[in-house]
């Protein structure tokens, strides 16, 4: 099952759109969540007052069109709605808890109206990416060309293979390349003019890192093509380059070595900003 958060916004139109084409290569459901957070309405209200029928009704029409949007899109895939009072973020965390292992990913737009208006892009990485068993893919609103290509972050650490996983999963359902980028950085010591290294080995160290980190996988999709890209640069400087030409970014919401830090942190919150591509965040 494919979730989406829908709020009637053209990032969220988008998202809808990248949902259920995702879930026709999967096979899969389709569920469309919108949350009517009606705290705003609330304020200075007495306790137990009735919520407002038009703010409900708006729901229910956000639904309506964005049902009607899949459908169109994707005749053969079975869509359903829910609706939900609520902050968007506990409403959508919660619709991929009850699906429990059937979630395949939870998918919303990069900016939103009403509910999930404000930074979204932080919202969304603090109170999904990391919090819910399934994937995160954040959808901007823009024409998207097809390039082919799935780009993966890889590091030094075993929290990056669940995002592996879920590049080379969504390249084999493409049809598409898997790029595996692996940015690394000297440390600091070694830029001393005192320092002796031989560069070259360290570029080879480098490669192995994600030659041995793609291997398992690999082997379990030969149908896959894989392009090794290991650069000397920062990790999101590369990502986002990468990103430029690639239909899906793929990084983990936890990450050490060469990706650095948590990746919920500095990387993916950067790379959620300046991709030009759909960014999908999985859990380690």
């Amino acid at each position: 099952m494919i979730i989406v958060g829908v709020d009637g916004s053209v990032a969220s139109r988008a998202a809808v759109e990248w949902a259920a084409d995702d879930a026709s290569r999967r096979g899969s459901p389709l569920r469309l969540v919108h949350a009517a957070d009606t705290s705003w309405y609330l304020v200075g209200a007495r306790p137990g007052k009735a919520l407002s029928e038009t703010v409900l009704r708006e729901g229910r029409r956000v639904l309506e069109e964005a049902a009607a949007l899949a459908r169109e899109r994707r005749p053969s895939v079975e869509v359903d709605t829910r609706a939900a009072e609520g902050r968007p973020t506990a409403v959508l965390r919660d619709a991929a808890e009850d699906a429990a292992e059937d979630a395949a990913a939870l998918v919303v737009g990069s900016r939103g109206l009403g509910g999930f208006s404000g930074a979204l892009l932080g919202s969304v990485s603090d109170g999904l990416a990391g919090h819910v068993r399934c994937p995160v893919v954040v959808v901007r609103a823009r024409d998207q060309r097809e390039h082919g290509e799935v780009v993966a972050g890889v590091d030094d650490s075993p929290e990056c293979e669940p995002g592996l996983a879920y590049a080379f999963e969504q390249a084999a359902l493409r049809g598409a390349t898997l790029r595996a980028v692996h940015a690394w950085q000297l440390p600091g010591h070694l830029l001393a003019p005192e320092a002796t290294y031989d560069l070259d080995e360290v570029r080879t160290a480098q490669h192995q890192v994600v030659r041995d980190r793609l291997k398992r996988l690999k082997d379990a999709h030969p149908q896959v093509t894989v392009v090794e890209d290991v650069r000397s640069a920062h990790p999101v400087d590369a990502l986002v380059a990468a990103s430029r030409q690639a239909d899906l970014l793929v990084v983990g919401s936890q990450g050490r070595g060469a990706l650095g830090s948590a990746l919920l942190g500095s990387v993916s919150r950067s790379v959620l900003h300046h991709a030009s591509c759909p960014v999908a965040v999985v859990r380690s």
